[in-house]
């Protein structure tokens, strides 16, 4: 039996994860029979409300294992919590926050939408970001925006070693000191139009930061062009 009740403070419906499966929960919200959810003792379980389609509102109290919102495509995820492998994994469109850290491979290979974790981002966050938008208050691990195709990230604190290793057309925004830059990544001037940009991710995010504090990093364009006379060199 599920454990599904009415809140009458916050007019959602509250869903007990101690009482009600994972499983439950996401078919429930696949064809959700109200607009706002909150979900109790997540406990560290896995993909809680993954595959999301539609404009539904989730609030998950506690810390929440891998592939949390993964798939997401237009829904509201908060997590007062922390989160493991792979939030916002593969999303499309919506917006999912993060109260606490993230474990690696935060919004990996995301096309759309806005994932802000306010704590910190391990390993390959933003890893074959394709048009996600990344925005961390603290900071990231190794290899973050590894291959990263199109979308921006924003690091309002330091970088670990290979940012944006093999980098295509995303734009790194970073805060504090990166530890090394990865192969075909460079720092680029921040113009007033990235400035501008810059701001607005902020704003979305809540942070109140001077885009000016930031540095730019981006593609040099010198790996991902094939270049025939090099072709014996391939």
């Amino acid at each position: 039996m599920a454990a599904v009740t009415g809140d009458s403070v916050t007019s959602a419906v509250a869903v007990d994860l101690a009482e009600t499966s994972v499983r439950w929960l996401n078919a429930e919200l696949h064809n959700p029979t109200a607009s706002r959810y909150r979900v109790l003792a997540p406990r560290g379980a896995h993909a809680i409300a993954a595959g999301l389609r539609g404009e539904v509102t989730v609030d998950v109290y506690g810390h929440a294992g891998y592939y949390c919102a993964g798939m997401n495509d237009g829904g509201t995820v908060t997590v007062h919590g922390s989160v493991g492998v792979g939030v916002a994994e593969n999303m499309m469109s919506g917006t999912v926050r993060v109260r606490g850290d993230a474990s690696q491979s935060a919004g990996a290979t995301g096309h759309g939408g806005l994932l802000v974790v306010e704590g910190n981002a391990s390993m390959r966050c933003g890893i074959s970001m394709k048009g996600i938008d990344i925005v961390v208050g603290g900071d990231v691990g190794a290899m973050s925006a590894f291959m990263a195709q199109a979308g921006r990230l924003v690091v309002c604190g330091d970088a670990g070693d290979g940012l944006g290793d093999s980098i295509y057309e995303a734009r790194l925004y970073v805060r504090g000191a990166v530890k090394t830059l990865g192969a075909d990544c460079v720092e680029k001037p921040l113009l007033p139009r990235h400035r501008e940009e810059l701001a607005g991710l902020l704003a979305a995010a809540g942070l109140d930061h001077d885009p000016a504090e930031f540095r730019r990093y981006g593609s040099a364009r010198t790996l991902y062009h094939f270049a025939a006379h090099n072709s014996a060199a391939y």
